[in-house]
């Protein structure tokens, strides 16, 4: 049997301020070939280029990637300040609906960090434009210098719930991550779980209720090293076998 193909959703760049691409870092598509046993397709998120039916028809699942741009406060009903950062109002019109739509067809996903932002905002959730900020919080952004393993280094802890998903999968109660993003989940919609929290409180593991398929979404990067950690490894072969029971189920 072929393998399943897994759709990368495309953050927008400028390169030298007037051309204009889609792009997904070589870390995620290599996680989705290596760890997810998958074809990688990156994909375009402009609205006008495609719709969501024909994006679910073509992917089997889809990674809802990291990405400097913040979905937009609007999005969930708030009005945009200087730290909220930048936007990307195009890939917010397209990853949205399409995660809603995924989750109700039951089509896995996963969301990393932006993506799990996204997974999170299109369930129903706030989000705080910057965690360090908060009161009691921890700086959960990527270290400033140093190398990739640096800013990828392992940073703190997060602790599941010891019923929940994530610790039957990873077989652990707490495991040690990566920590790169800004903003956090602020107020969790109805049927947003948090799963897993850092010891300052911060949200980092997420799955929604009720949903038919694979939606466990993570606010650290498990795609460094995505082959032989411990937890990322098993946390992308879920989402691949996710993937490929989905193919399966449509053919």
């Amino acid at each position: 049997m072929s393998r399943p193909v897994i759709g990368i959703i495309g953050a927008s760049f400028l390169i030298h301020d007037d051309y204009h691409i889609f792009g997904a870092g070589k870390l995620n598509t290599a996680a989705v070939a290596e760890a997810c046993g998958a074809v990688p397709i990156i994909l375009p998120t402009d609205p006008d280029l495609s719709d969501i039916s024909e994006l679910m028809a073509l992917c089997d699942g889809f990674v809802f990637t990291g990405a400097r741009a913040n979905v937009h406060p609007e999005e969930y009903g708030e009005a945009a300040t200087p730290a909220h950062g930048d936007f990307d109002r195009d890939r917010d019109r397209v990853a949205l609906p399409l995660i809603r739509a995924c989750i109700e067809a039951g089509q896995p996903i996963i969301g990393i960090c932006r993506g799990f932002q996204e997974v999170a905002v299109a369930m129903g959730s706030t989000l705080h434009p910057e965690i360090r900020d908060l009161p009691g919080r921890d700086n959960h952004r990527m270290p400033p210098d140093g190398t990739l393993e640096e800013k990828f280094a392992l940073r703190h802890a997060v602790t599941f719930s010891p019923v929940g998903p994530f610790a039957k999968l990873l077989s652990e109660a707490e495991v040690m991550t990566n920590t790169l993003h800004g903003q956090g989940i602020k107020q969790a919609g109805p049927r947003v779980v948090i799963d897993g929290t850092a010891p300052d409180g911060t949200p980092e593991a997420i799955y929604i209720k009720d949903a038919p398929g694979f939606t466990l979404s993570v606010q650290w990067h498990p795609e460094w090293n995505a082959t032989v950690d411990p937890m990322s490894k098993p946390l992308f072969a879920a989402f691949g076998q996710a993937a490929a029971a989905w193919k399966q189920s449509r053919s």
